[in-house]
């Protein structure tokens, strides 16, 4: 079996537990057409990849059963609307309350952000305060790099915005988050590119 087919077929099977719910490999089976041992080596091959997990359930006859389910890493392959209820929702705030009410929203979401991080960059230099920095955002999606040029020197690199969506249109969700960025850094922050407005990336340097 080539490896195109394979893939296809451990995608069948994705959808089948996004349908269905957990199942079990004699379900596969027979909902695929193709062979026992045929299920078990894509399970396994999908399970070693963490896009499944499996657990034992209790039946009225006969002995517990193992059944196959996505994971949360599976899950995140679907597509996914979200943005498009939040910026229908931010159109109808803004049309009832005006555009003063959505800046509002992003500097109370800038506010929470810095009282959550706040702590883990006591007790660092910038050093390691970018560096935190950089797991945070790493940890939130942004796949986030950085680089020290020179002596409190850094450029810190999102190559990814969850919020891009929401950005292209709310431009003060990027001007909260340099000021978020100079809070919890205490330093000088400029943001020479952003996905936002057509960059490659959002790049911010960063100075004492």
């Amino acid at each position: 079996m080539n490896q195109s087919k394979e893939s296809s077929t451990r995608e069948r099977i994705l959808q089948m537990m996004k349908t269905s719910g957990p199942l079990s490999t004699k379900e596969i089976t027979l909902e695929l057409g193709i062979t026992e041992m045929a299920v078990r080596r894509h399970l396994g091959t999908m399970e070693r990849d963490g896009l499944i997990e499996s657990k034992m359930i209790r039946q009225t006859l006969g002995r517990p059963t193992s059944v196959y389910g996505l994971t949360e890493l599976a899950e995140n392959l679907f597509p996914k609307k979200y943005h498009t209820l939040t910026l229908d929702l931010l159109g109808e705030l803004e049309q009832e309350y005006g555009a003063e009410s959505i800046d509002r929203l992003f500097e109370r979401r800038k506010d929470k952000l810095n009282r959550q991080y706040l702590s883990d960059m006591q007790g660092k230099n910038l050093a390691q305060k970018v560096q935190r920095l950089a797991e945070i955002q790493n940890d939130n999606g942004y796949m986030t790099e950085c680089e020290q040029r020179g002596d409190d020197h850094f450029v810190l690199m999102e190559h990814n915005c969850p919020i891009s969506q929401i950005a292209n249109r709310y431009n003060h969700a990027c001007e909260c988050e340099l000021r978020l960025f100079e809070s919890l850094l205490d330093a000088r922050v400029e943001r020479t590119e952003c996905l936002a407005q057509e960059g490659q990336k959002c790049v911010y340097v960063i100075k004492r």
